[in-house]
């Protein structure tokens, strides 16, 4: 059985998850197109496509997923795994069919639409990373501010913007790493002074992590939820001592700082390296 890795880039954490593969199972990178003229039915692949910079969508490759999907190759990360992790309003709805604590979201496609949210919110792209374009709006008039900004982007013709209820932020959250249905890595992220958002691109910085058990049961069945297999879940703590889930993350970058009980990318490694043994199409969060 062939296993490979299906990414356009050759990212660190991409290079550090082939070389966590145990000696005996060989592990390559490659693209989309590469995949689909290499694996053959009872092959394995992993997905790690990414949202575009352009913050418009899923990086191309999504069609030859859904063919080795078709065509009997194992993958991880599939193409349910991709959209409800990548496209925030899928995000929402999976969570919120499942029960799941997560902010009350609403889909705005015009400048000057009305939203049924009260302020607080904060207002996004569909498929954002890095915080970009993620506006915090205290007011009605803020959020027509922000509406009109946003609206100038090219991706807001294409897919319009979440709005959505704003967990009041602690100045931390916790980003889990779920692989195979279990937890093999977790860091605390903490703002940078004057900020409110837990990006690491806008200067949070990433501290060690054991998180409690509520935080472990809720990123263990957000994963199960998103049909995931490799995956980073986002909670943001609540001032009562619980947890929501903000986002997820289907390309989810991690470092050794993500480490727990042992390395991060081999518990990682591992974890997908036994899962892939198990026959049947089940999602592997669903296995573990």
């Amino acid at each position: 059985m062939r296993i490979v890795v299906i990414a356009h880039r050759e990212s660190e954490t991409n290079l550090r998850l082939v070389e966590a593969a145990a000696r005996d199972v060989a592990i390559e990178i490659l693209s989309p197109t590469a995949a689909i003229e290499s694996l053959e039915p009872g092959d394995a692949a992993l997905a790690r496509l990414d949202v575009l910079p352009t913050i418009d969508g899923i990086e191309p490759g999504i069609l030859q997923v859904g063919r080795l999907e078709a065509e009997g190759v194992r993958v991880f990360n599939g193409l349910r795994a991709l959209f409800a992790t990548h496209d925030k309003l899928q995000t929402a709805r999976v969570l919120t069919s499942a029960g799941l604590p997560h902010p009350g979201t609403t889909h705005v496609v015009a400048a000057r639409a009305a939203t049924a949210l009260e302020p607080p919110v904060v207002v996004k792209p569909r498929f954002g990373s890095w915080g970009r374009d993620v506006l915090l709006c205290e007011d009605r008039d803020q959020v027509r501010a922000a509406l009109e900004e946003l609206s100038t982007r090219p991706w807001f013709r294409r897919q319009g913007v979440l709005v959505q209820e704003l967990v009041p932020p602690l100045g931390h959250d916790l980003r889990i790493v779920v692989a195979a249905g279990q937890i093999v890595g977790a860091v605390r992220r903490v703002t940078a002074p004057g900020e409110w958002r837990t990006n690491v691109a806008l200067g949070a910085q990433r501290l060690p992590a054991d998180p409690p058990q509520a935080a472990r049961e809720l990123a263990l069945a957000a994963a199960a939820a998103a049909e995931t297999d490799l995956v980073g879940i986002d909670l943001m703590p609540t001032s009562d001592g619980g947890w929501v889930v903000i986002e997820m993350n289907g390309a989810v970058e991690f470092t050794d700082a993500y480490s727990l009980d042992g390395n991060v990318f081999s518990a990682a490694a591992e974890a997908l390296a036994g899962a892939a043994a198990v026959t049947g199409s089940e999602p592997l969060a669903a296995v573990g």
